[in-house]
């Protein structure tokens, strides 16, 4: 009786599957193909890839030598492994939950054509109302620092070009020209920003690499790290932070054609990126040793020439769409708040989303930190938002027997039992909780305080040279 139930449950789940991706698909084949569809509207596996990897790493590639200056080469090589790997499941975690919720709801026949779905609601569906609240608060202040960090990032990178203005009024500037991503619907529309982000990261990482190998090992260059365990952790943090880019994982298989698919493309976006974050990280670390404790930022220790120039300019173009990557699931929020979500006028929710870009553009002003904030957001948002909340709700979704056989997803191929994908949940939830955020967060605060003492809130410019009458070359 009951493997007849089962092969009931697996059929329909099967034909519920089939109705999503000919949905989707429908939603893909309204457009025909044109050069407008070509740059503007992408669903497909490569899109998502190209999203995920170039959303994974834009500024943080910029902190990750002055992390290994905390960490040590070793550690630093490892958490990098370690934090990527741990990374990868719990984005599978979260398409599983996607999957699972919306075959739920097609179930009791709810349409979600003009509809994003997102993770809060993934949540509120699967588990309820206080863990859409939770999701919801975690998700939200990770986005909206993490757009901060953007900002602060393009004022921090422009200034080794042209520092005529100081770091804040770069900010002004910039936030000014990061609140035009209003106009952008949706993350189907970032089919030709991803795939040039991508491009851009890549050129920056081996540029990083090659400057520091042609470059060579400074006068006296000291390897130190770890010494303190405040700044090990805070590396360590920087590192969760790296590799916690997905709280926006449900929007972008959303904005696939065929969002069962998206099970493995976080890895493989994942290793791709490793292929640019250790290399470069590894060989700044090298060449500079020690003095990448008081350079959060790469690019201020290597030569200015025209390499790095260029380097500059991607990296902030890239941020600029990075910025519209962690913003744009805020719009989303903010448009379901005041019911303006499915308005079809896209000026209209332009308009609507403009007051969310303003208090980023505060935060950004007050708190210029760039490097320690990065660890205090992994420690304080990112280690709850993509690594302890998905492995718990995944572990309270399927609790019950009945949950466990009606599936959608079945279990994956490494790990065919219950008990060990149980196994795994909870060590990452206690790993995350001590680690990244406990000591985590006890050493980034110690280190963020200690720049608001060093420097004040409002720093005009932070960690800026003492301006002499030439241009200072470090």
């Amino acid at each position: 009786m009951a493997t007849s139930k089962q092969g009931e449950g697996g059929m329909n789940n099967q034909s519920r599957n089939e109705s999503i991706e000919r949905d989707e698909e429908d939603k893909g084949n309204q457009s025909p193909l044109s050069f407008k569809s070509l740059l503007w509207h992408g669903g497909s596996v490569y899109d998502a890839w190209f999203s995920c990897a170039s959303n994974q790493v834009a500024q943080v590639l910029l902190t990750l030598p002055y992390s290994f200056s905390q960490l040590g080469m070793l550690s630093g090589i490892i958490f990098q492994v370690f934090y990527g790997i741990i990374g990868s499941w719990t984005a599978y975690l979260i398409s599983i939950l996607y999957v699972e919720y919306r075959s739920r709801k097609e179930k009791e026949n709810v349409s979600f054509k003009n509809h994003v779905i997102q993770w809060f609601e993934v949540l509120d569906g699967l588990l309820g109302p206080y863990w859409k609240a939770v999701g919801l608060a975690f998700n939200c202040t990770f986005l909206l620092f993490g757009s901060v960090i953007q900002l602060i990032a393009c004022a921090s990178n422009i200034y080794y070009i042209n520092d005529k203005l100081d770091k804040r009024t770069w900010t002004y500037i910039f936030g000014a020209c990061c609140a035009t991503t209003v106009f952008i619907p949706s993350f189907h529309n970032y089919r030709i920003w991803s795939f040039l982000g991508l491009g851009m990261t890549t050129y920056t990482a081996w540029y990083l690499t090659i400057a520091s190998l042609l470059h060579g090992q400074v006068e006296g260059v000291q390897h130190s790290g770890p010494t303190k365990m405040v700044l090990y952790f805070t590396g360590a943090t920087n590192i969760l932070y790296t590799f916690g880019g997905h709280a926006v994982t449900v929007e972008i298989m959303d904005a696939m054609w065929k969002p069962r698919k998206f099970k493995f493309i976080y890895l493989i976006a994942t290793l791709y990126v490793f292929t640019l974050t250790i290399p470069s990280a590894t060989a700044v670390y090298w060449a500079f040793g020690d003095q990448l404790l008081t350079h959060s930022n790469a690019f201020s220790l290597l030569p200015p020439n025209g390499w790095r120039t260029t380097a500059v300019v991607l990296m902030l173009i890239h941020q600029f769409i990075t910025f519209g990557f962690a913003c744009t699931p805020l719009y989303f929020v903010w448009e379901k708040v005041i019911g303006m979500h499915e308005t079809k006028s896209m000026c209209l929710r332009a308009l609507a989303r403009l007051p969310v870009v303003i208090p980023i553009w505060f935060l950004a002003i007050i708190f210029p930190f760039f490097g320690p904030i990065n660890s205090a957001v992994g420690a304080l948002l990112v280690s709850f938002t993509v690594y302890i909340i998905p492995s718990l709700a995944h572990m309270l979704t399927f609790r019950s027997a009945s949950a466990r056989q009606n599936a959608v997803e079945k279990l994956p191929i490494f790990l065919p039992s219950w008990a060990a994908m149980y196994v795994v949940n909870s060590f990452i939830v206690i790993w995350v909780l001590v680690i990244g955020f406990g000591f985590g967060g006890w050493a980034s605060m110690t280190n963020f305080i200690k720049q608001v003492d060093t420097f004040g809130l409002f720093a005009k410019c932070y960690q800026c040279p003492p301006q002499g009458p030439a241009i200072p070359h470090h």
